[in-house]
């Protein structure tokens, strides 16, 4: 299985979305998945935000791109065509205000890119192309917005996951959200980690029998 691992926390070593993600990874090597992991910290070499060369560029049919546009696009294409070999994905987030971080963001803009990621057919008709890639989203939250919970109508992580990664061919991804975790008292953090580690721990088991 190659595995595009893709990490967005800034917190480094004091992370629970980097931490989880890891061990994540050592449940499949335990289920004796053979892995062949293509590893991407996004806050070590964050893609850049889109421009107006990248908009003009990405909007211009292949045959009529000029050099410099292809140059303008090269950087995207190459995130592109990683995401395409992967036959499976593993994005590990901290949600930072409600939603996903700003190099996250820059993730996503750069990978739904028509005849790539995406086909447009008769208007108004989108082919995703990543239809049979396993997907995996791991998220800590300071607080807890589980159902029921006071602050759980302010979660637009996760729709905003499912409409991205939905529009490029993702179809019923997995979720394991870590909370509460960094605005809770330290018996509560642990609890919300020992619940993700148990969620990750039957993921990676049902991963493993569908090789």
């Amino acid at each position: 299985m190659k595995l595009l691992h893709v990490d967005s926390s800034p917190k480094r070593e004091r992370s629970n979305s980097r931490a989880l993600a890891r061990y994540f990874v050592e449940c499949l090597r335990e289920q004796n998945v053979s892995l062949d992991i293509d590893y991407l910290d996004l806050t070590l070499t964050p893609p850049a935000h889109i421009d107006e060369s990248f908009t003009i560029a990405a909007y211009t049919p292949t045959v009529q791109r000029t050099p410099a546009m292809e140059q303008a696009l090269a950087p995207s294409t190459a995130l592109c065509q990683r995401v395409l070999d992967a036959d499976a994905f593993l994005f590990a987030m901290p949600m930072h205000n409600f939603s996903y971080p700003s190099v996250f963001k820059a993730f996503i803009d750069n990978i739904i890119r028509a005849e790539l990621t995406y086909v447009p057919g008769s208007p108004g008709e989108y082919f995703g192309q990543l239809v049979r890639q396993k997907t995996l989203f791991i998220t800590t939250r300071g607080t807890d917005m589980r159902a029921g919970m006071p602050l759980s109508h302010m979660d637009a992580l996760t729709p905003s996951l499912k409409a991205a990664f939905g529009f490029i061919g993702i179809q019923n991804p997995a979720f394991v959200n870590a909370q509460p975790t960094q605005f809770a008292a330290a018996q509560e953090r642990e609890k919300a980690l020992e619940r993700a580690r148990g969620q990750l721990a039957d993921i990676a088991k049902k991963w493993a029998l569908e090789q």
